[in-house]
């Protein structure tokens, strides 16, 4: 638990925030609405947590300019409270005492000509292969691997176990076994991109793999070779992109998703949870393929229904 404390004047400031109530009132911690203490301050974004605005215990409040407060109590009034709460918890952020001017830990492996930036961070256990690019104030955690020919460019954060630069799945059928197609391209990565733990990015097979800036990846989530994707684009976790495609902007995948090869998504699309995406999109827009859970006598209803309605 962080010990930094401040008043809801300075949020409100932060945040850019309209401060109703109190602004002298000291908060010292961040809390869940419904599991607010007395210094705390909480945010509520979801209309599904609504009903907790009357009996939190919290001191203050993040809270939509579009909701009547109450007579009591002290907020933080602004058009998108998520967005504020996320400025408030970088103030909360306890700062990694690795980064006070001990930028590589002496567990890690760099190769002689891979160039890593004086403000990069390299935390423990983690290998820089051949041809690798660091750019300046880049954090890799521990036990991260970049196998060759990685280039991460500037204020990007890679997270603990993830693999970047790995072979692509390249074989070509050769009788009754497999030649390898040697993978010979790199793996470019924009800034202020953030990768997740345990992920894994192959570079490219002979032209590159290219994770474009603002990029946000969750946990667990495999990019073949020779995928482009496009900027501020967020995945969530559990999700594969099959190799070759290439995805534009502002593209979103909710969890257990994927993404067939050598396809070509259009900018600003959402995909839903459990959504497997088999052809081009060319359109903007929400896209999802899953259906509700049901038992399973009521499944093979469903699916004879829906075979028939395909003829």
């Amino acid at each position: 638990m962080t010990h930094y404390k401040t008043s809801l004047n300075k949020l409100a400031e932060h945040t850019n925030s309209k401060l109703v109530g109190d602004g002298s009132a000291i908060v010292d911690s961040i809390s869940t609405i419904q599991n607010a203490q007395s210094g705390s301050i909480t945010f509520l974004s979801n209309n599904k947590y609504f009903k907790y605005l009357k009996e939190t215990k919290a001191l203050a409040v993040i809270i939509s300019s579009d909701i009547d407060l109450p007579d009591y109590g002290n907020y933080l009034v602004c058009d998108d409270p998520y967005l504020a709460f996320a400025k408030v918890t970088q103030l909360f952020k306890k700062e990694d005492r690795f980064h006070k001017g001990f930028h590589v830990h002496p567990s890690a492996v760099i190769a002689e000509d891979a160039f890593v930036h004086e403000s990069a961070v390299i935390g423990p256990n983690v290998f820089i292969g051949q041809g690798c690019i660091i750019g300046a104030n880049v954090i890799i955690k521990a036990n991260c691997s970049l196998a060759e020919n990685v280039i991460i460019e500037e204020n990007t954060i890679i997270h603990h176990n993830t693999v970047l630069g790995s072979d692509g799945f390249g074989y070509a059928p050769n009788g009754n076994k497999y030649e390898k197609i040697e993978q010979l391209g790199k793996l470019i990565i924009g800034s202020n991109v953030e990768i997740g733990a345990g992920c894994a990015i192959d570079r490219g097979a002979i032209e590159n793999t290219e994770i474009h800036d603002g990029v946000k990846l969750d946990n667990n989530i495999h990019i073949a070779h020779n995928v482009i994707l496009g900027a501020n684009s967020a995945i969530a976790a559990s999700c594969a992109i099959a190799g070759s495609s290439v995805i534009g902007k502002n593209f979103q995948m909710g969890g257990l998703s994927g993404v067939l090869g050598h396809l070509n998504i259009a900018d600003n699309v959402t995909v839903g949870a459990h959504t497997l995406i088999t052809k081009n999109i060319t359109k903007s827009g929400n896209y999802i393929g899953i259906m509700p859970a049901q038992e399973y006598k009521d499944w093979t209803r469903s699916s004879i229904f829906i075979k028939k309605r395909g003829k």
